[in-house]
Parts: C-alpha cells; sequence; structure tokens
C-alpha cells in the first residue's frame, strides 16, 4: 500500500470508546475537581486546586514538573480548530488549510478538519503535550461545524475529528476534553474524559452537558459575566453547583487578572 495512503487510513480508523491499552492509567478527573485555568502571564501555582489548564506551547516543562510534584494535574490547552499566526509550528499549515477570520480574534483563522496535514499537526501537538508530561489535553474550537469557516463543514465530519482528536490523546495515556459543541455531548460523552464549557448559562444550553454529569465526568465551566457583580454571580453559583458543574468567573483573557470560583 502507498505510504501516503497507509497514514490516512491510519488517522481515519474508527475510534474505540476505551481509548486504547492505557486506558487504566489515564487520569479521570472526579465530577467535583477543584481547577483552575491561566493561557496567559506568569502562571499562578498557588491556587489550593486539583487541576491546572495551561497553554500547551507557552507554559515551561519546569512549571508543569513543578505543579506536578505539588500533586496536582496539568491539561494542556491547544487550538484544534483554528490556525493562529504566532504558534510555533504555524509554518506546518498549508494554505488550503486556512479558512476565514476568527470573529474579534487577531491573527486566528478556522482549520479545514477535512485535511490529512491538519490531522497530523494536530496529532504533533497531542504529542508535544504527552513529551511535557501533560497529564491531559484541552483541543479549543471543536465546534466548527456550527460557525462560518469557510469550508463546507458537517457534523459527520465534526464527530470524525474530534473522536480523532480523543483517541490520539487516548494513546499516549492522556484525558481530553470535549469544549463546547454542545449539540455533539451524546455522541461524544462515551470519548472524552471532562468537559470544559463556556458560557452555557447565557444561551441556557447547560442541561446539554448533563450526560457528562451522569457519567461521573466533570463539566469545568467558565463565565465572563459576573465579574463586577458578586450579587448575580452568588445566583451563578446557586445555580451552577446544583448542576454539579464547577464553574469559575474568569477574565476573558484568562490571564488571571481576576478569579471568582463557586466551589
Amino acid at each position: 500500500m502507498d505510504l501516503s495512503l497507509s497514514l490516512l487510513s491510519a488517522l481515519l480508523l474508527p475510534l474505540p470508546t476505551d481509548g486504547g491499552n492505557l486506558a487504566a492509567e489515564r487520569y479521570q478527573p472526579p465530577v467535583d475537581v477543584q481547577w483552575h485555568i491561566q493561557l496567559q502571564g506568569e502562571v499562578n501555582t498557588g491556587y489550593d486546586v486539583d487541576l491546572y489548564v495551561l497553554d500547551l506551547f507557552d507554559t515551561e516543562e519546569s512549571v508543569i514538573d513543578d505543579l506536578q510534584a505539588a500533586g496536582k494535574k496539568v491539561i494542556c490547552y491547544f487550538s484544534a480548530g483554528t490556525y493562529e499566526n504566532w504558534r510555533p509550528d504555524r509554518y506546518r499549515f498549508l494554505p488550503t488549510d486556512k479558512g476565514r477570520r476568527l470573529g474579534n480574534w487577531p491573527g486566528e483563522r478556522w482549520l479545514d478538519i477535512r485535511s490529512l496535514n491538519v490531522r497530523k499537526r494536530m496529532a504533533d501537538r497531542i504529542e508535544l503535550a504527552a513529551e511535557k508530561g501533560c497529564d491531559g489535553v484541552d483541543p479549543d474550537n471543536v465546534d466548527g461545524y456550527t460557525n462560518q469557516t469557510g469550508f463546507p463543514l458537517n457534523s459527520r465530519q465534526q464527530l470524525s475529528y474530534n473522536r480523532f482528536l480523543f483517541r490520539t490523546a487516548h494513546k499516549y495515556g492522556m484525558a481530553v476534553s470535549l469544549k463546547n459543541d454542545l449539540q455533539q455531548v451524546n455522541e461524544l460523552v462515551d470519548y472524552a474524559d471532562f468537559a470544559v464549557n463556556e458560557s452555557c448559562h447565557e444561551w441556557r444550553e447547560c442541561h446539554l452537558l448533563q450526560p457528562f454529569i451522569d457519567a461521573g465526568k466533570p463539566v469545568l465551566h467558565i463565565d465572563y459575566r459576573f465579574s463586577q457583580d458578586a450579587t448575580g454571580r452568588g445566583y451563578h453559583c446557586e445555580h451552577m453547583n446544583a448542576l454539579g458543574f464547577q464553574s469559575l468567573t474568569l477574565p476573558l483573557a484568562l490571564d488571571d487578572s481576576y478569579r471568582f470560583s463557586c466551589f
């Protein structure tokens, strides 16, 4: 068989729900895990939490090592659905991989998730996370099919791509999140180890994440709305706690300039 066809076959194989041979050793966050996320600035390692979500590229291995030595888990964030023109691997994306610009995020464009090259690049990123010692990965922007990407993406292609990401992470013994993509929760809850969601409460969509709670998998929730409204934040926390979500109120930049926790 031609080498390129062999690689394509490997990347497009159906994904097992058990995550492969390393499932027994893979980190599974408990449903009540306490956590923090910071993607910009010097990492504040002083929070009394179980889990940190940090940027894959910008976080030094020494920070990961120190957090793990203190008994914490580290999840490494990267964008799996967009091209970012400041990342060190930006030159490895093809012109045909890049679609429309992403809203108000300068330097960011949607990726064609049907591209074999895009899958190769994401497999490389997940491998990098494993090499740096991350306990899991948080692939962002995995709902391109619901956006104006510049590509004719459909839900079937998105499911295939997301399952590819989950399988690849599991191959390295790492946990993996489903980030947003609420319309595909039922199809993906058995593949992902936890959910990360932004602002489901604003769109009255939080009920769509209930399958994760039912499966004993945590929902790590981010609110960007109530930083200046202590009363509203109190009601928000009551609602999130009733749902069993682990919610934080944070700045959109995720730079640790402030942090309010519901847990």
